[in-house]
């Protein structure tokens, strides 16, 4: 029995199992295979943009490692990623950074255009992914001292508004290009080392800042502003200005989208807890899926309780039209393409287990009070075959099945990663 035999009869078994809990296999597929999962592109190249600027990775960002073959420029990016994505099932998003626009020259950042960002429309095109933006307040001497949009400094602050009024605009640029929304998202850094004596201040200027970097209104057809909290970072221990709290009133009292970030909390938090409440309140929510590890550390997504809690809670609340799935991790520890390819088709086989769960089943013995057999149900979905369906899913897509992706990545690695020098500086 070949190998394609043996996967295809492991399916059959498994589509039998699961219709006798009353799970129609076929249909989860089909609702999988439109998911787009936004793959973030700072994890080829440790976050380093190309920019023609020697400041380094600032505002509480960092990387560690040093494996070889760090994306050097945007065509060394966008070959890492087209290997990433054809090992990947489905087809799915890429997500930019401000800082990743091909300069001629040095370009700061709020004279950034779409001119900037063009080469990654045309490829975006011609590979049939689609663009998410995000603006990039963070690496720049004008946020050295922990501030942006809330300096204190009226100049300073008015170079990183029209810093973001340029990405929406740019954001929106590749929204119509590709006639679908570009989710543009605002993460500010903003915050302070040790405990301040004026919290009201800088978060009365945040908001004032967005305002007026929203002032605009341009077509949700195009784009959909999103704004990230965050409970803490390095050099802003104590006090973060954009905090979850500031973050949920703005969204809800603006119709803004609201970015949750699974890093970004306590240790003894988790956002699965979270989507079903804030989406009560505001229109559409944006995740960015990381592993935290004793802090907002952005490892490489696994396929943990939490990751799997996050996808039950998405398709238990039946939240896959609000909910645009992100990822956020950067690991230079180890292979940068085998990081993409890990932690997106990780969601996907979380987001897959959800869709095979028996959802009615459970909701109904809940409704009953009958939480005997809800704990046992759940208990039980923990032992089906969820493997054959997921192998099935990715012969169906003509990506490698298991573990046979590895091979290609390391091909690609001896081919093409191990011929860059990370030490120079190619544009």
């Amino acid at each position: 029995m070949t190998k394609v035999e043996q996967i295809e009869k492991a399916f059959a078994l498994a589509k039998e199992r699961y219709a006798s809990i009353g799970v129609d296999v076929d249909r989860a597929i089909q609702s999988l295979r439109q998911v787009a999962i936004s793959v973030h592109c700072w994890q080829g190249d440790d976050v380093a943009g190309f920019e023609a600027t020697d400041v380094a990775l600032g505002s509480g960002l960092a990387v560690t490692g040093n494996y070889p073959g760090r994306a050097r420029n945007a065509d060394e990016l966008r070959s890492d990623l087209q290997l990433a994505y054809s090992l990947i099932p489905g087809r799915h998003r890429l997500n930019l950074h401000a800082l990743y626009g091909e300069f001629s020259g040095q370009v700061d950042r709020d004279e950034i255009d779409v001119t900037h960002f063009q080469g990654w429309i045309d490829w975006a095109r011609s590979e049939e992914v689609k663009l998410d933006f995000n603006p990039s307040y963070f690496s720049h001497e004008k946020a050295d001292d922990g501030f942006t949009l809330s300096h204190s400094d009226s100049g300073v602050r008015q170079f990183w508004i029209d810093h973001g009024i340029a990405c929406r605009k740019i954001a929106a640029a590749m929204g119509g290009a590709q006639g679908t929304p570009c989710v543009n998202n605002f993460w500010v850094p903003d915050g302070y080392k040790d405990s301040p004596a004026c919290r009201k201040a800088p978060r009365e200027r945040l908001a004032a800042s967005l305002d007026e970097i929203f002032d605009e209104v341009i077509d949700t057809d195009k784009l959909l502003d999103a704004v990230e909290c965050k409970l803490f970072g390095i050099g802003s221990e104590s006090y973060v200005v954009g905090s979850h709290e500031f973050y949920l009133g703005y969204a809800i009292s603006r119709n803004k989208t609201l970015c949750l970030d699974a890093g970004h909390f306590h240790p003894t938090e988790v956002i699965s807890d979270k989507i079903s409440s804030v989406l009560m309140y505001v229109p559409e929510l944006l995740l960015h899926v990381s592993r935290g590890v004793r802090w907002d550390s952005d490892h490489v997504v696994t396929f943990s309780d939490e990751l799997q809690a996050i996808m039950q809670e998405i398709v238990r609340g039946q939240y896959l039209d609000r909910v645009h799935i992100g990822l956020d991790f950067f690991d230079a520890s180890i292979n940068r393409v085998a990081a993409w390819v890990i932690g997106t088709r990780n969601a996907l086989k979380a987001l897959l287990a959800a869709l095979l769960e028996p959802t009615e089943t459970l909701q109904r013995a809940e409704r009953e009070g009958d939480y005997t057999t809800r704990l046992a149900l759940m208990e039980e979905q923990k032992m089906m075959p969820l493997g054959a369906v997921w192998d099935q899913f990715c012969l169906m897509s003509d990506v490698p099945v298991g573990a046979d992706w590895l091979q290609n990545v390391r091909q690609y690695e001896s081919d093409v990663l191990s011929q860059r020098n990370d030490q120079s500086a190619v544009v």
